[in-house]
């Protein structure tokens, strides 16, 4: 299984040196796993310690001695030293020290010899169980943050569950304690220790169990160290934390809980948080929220002011305001456009006006001339032959009209006719009769008539 050494394996070309040869034996003495953890049961002679505290010593039988190392660490956690006589039992592992070329074993921890008997049987036990999975870490079950109720199981006397009391009031007061009490050390204290874990495992309103005790001596410890013990905490549904003993003192119980405490006092710690950090943890994430909601605001803000400027720009009053704008200028324009082609309108108006006026009747009668219509049927006079002595004319001039009567012969007469007594002469190449107005030549009224020729001058008639 292991490699046999042989110093005469291969030849050499000169002799070795004793410290080549010390340091080969000390390679092969280190190299071999047998001697790295071993067990050895002796008696102690040539006791001392050292001012550095390291304790060296002698470990015999009747057949031989071996030189024991044990540094200054491993004796303070010893309760009491050993002294030249006692039966002891050593742990540790085998070496060599080189410069006196002894072989010797590095104590790692010492016991009397009549525990030792205990030791094996824990280390039996706990390979066993070890082999079975019972310690596996993938096992292991968190613990609730914050449990609202935690079973104890100790001692009602002990002074493990005054020390946990203290610590969880000090650290979480809202937690409530449900304690299971049973004996925690003796032959009848395994099969109560497991009751209690059992009786705590079935409520369904426990979050957390603790099982403590306080320190003491292996065989004080040992049932925690029972097969039953650790079958009970690892089988539980509710994750186990095992406080027992001191910081050095271990058990199987420590092995299959889902967390080991070094003291019952560490116990309490691990199973529920500290109020005073929760308070800081509160704080911290009270003024880190508050920072957020700030922040959170000023963009809010920002955001909405963004979106009035932009609202404020599309919003139809806006628009409404500018159309208004649209509307007066278009107004004004028409106007502008109504009163332009209003003018144009009137110039032209006028220049009808004008046109028209230059061919009114009532232009020419404004001149002096008059309108004579026959009184029966209306019609204009145009000529002499057109009434006879005695028709009644209707005489139209610029102010008015008047009625005449025509005198003297019939029509067709080269003599004078008589109009309303006055005698009336044809007008030489005119269509129709024309009647002088008031105050000009051929003034027609108080007795006389003028009839106007083309070609002459004016005559009177009679």
């Amino acid at each position: 299984m292991f490699e046999q050494l042989s110093f005469f394996a291969s030849p050499r070309s000169g002799p070795w040196t004793v410290s080549q040869l010390v340091s080969r034996i000390r390679g092969t003495v280190e190299a071999d796993p047998l001697l790295m953890d071993v067990w050895v049961e002796g008696e102690v002679s040539n006791f001392r310690q050292a001012v550095s505290g390291h304790c060296y010593f002698t470990l015999k039988d009747a057949g031989a001695e071996l030189r024991c190392v044990m540094w200054r660490d491993t004796a303070r956690r010893l309760p009491t030293l050993p002294a030249d006589g006692e039966h002891v039992l050593a742990h540790g592992r085998v070496g060599v020290y080189e410069q006196r070329g002894a072989v010797q074993l590095y104590v790692d921890n010492l016991e009397p010899a009549g525990v030792g008997a205990l030791y094996l049987e824990f280390e039996r036990l706990k390979a066993r169980l070890a082999a079975e999975g019972l310690f596996d870490e993938a096992r292991k079950r968190p613990l609730p943050p914050f449990p609202r109720r935690i079973g104890v199981v100790t001692s009602p006397t002990a002074a493990a569950l005054r020390d946990i009391l203290n610590v969880l009031s000090r650290r979480y007061p809202l937690a409530e304690v449900i304690l299971s009490p049973t004996l925690v050390q003796g032959e009848d204290a395994p099969p109560q220790i497991v009751a209690a874990i059992e009786a705590l495992d079935r409520r369904e309103d426990i979050d957390v169990i603790v099982v403590a005790r306080g320190g003491g001596s292996l065989e004080e410890l040992w049932a925690f160290n029972d097969e039953r013990v650790a079958r009970a905490v690892a089988n539980a549904r509710k994750p186990v934390v095992c406080g027992v003993g001191h910081e050095t003192d271990f058990s199987l119980a420590d092995f299959a809980a889902d967390r080991r405490a070094p003291t019952p006092s560490a116990a309490a710690e691990i199973v529920v948080p500290d109020q005073a950090e929760l308070r800081r943890r509160i704080a911290a994430f009270s003024a880190r929220l508050d920072g957020l909601l700030r922040e959170q605001l000023v963009a809010h803000r920002l955001r909405l002011d963004e979106q009035i400027r932009s609202l404020r720009h599309f919003s139809p009053a806006v628009r409404l305001l500018q159309a208004r704008q649209q509307v007066d200028e278009l107004l004004n324009r028409l106007l502008i456009a109504l009163q332009h082609d209003l003018s144009i309108r009137r110039e032209r108006l006028r220049g009808l006006a004008g046109r028209l006026e230059g061919v009114s009747p009532l232009a020419t009668l404004e001149r002096g001339y008059a309108i004579v219509r026959r009184a029966d049927d209306g019609q204009v006079v145009r000529s002499v032959t057109q009434v006879a002595a005695g028709d009644g004319l209707r005489v139209r001039v610029s102010d008015g009209e008047f009625g005449a009567q025509v005198g003297g012969g019939g029509a067709g007469d080269a003599g004078p006719d008589q109009l309303g007594g006055t005698a009336a002469r044809p007008v030489g190449g005119q269509p129709g009769g024309e009647a002088r107005g008031p105050g000009s030549p051929g003034h027609v009224g108080g007795g006389r008539a003028v009839a106007r020729g083309r070609g002459g001058g004016d005559r009177p008639g009679r």
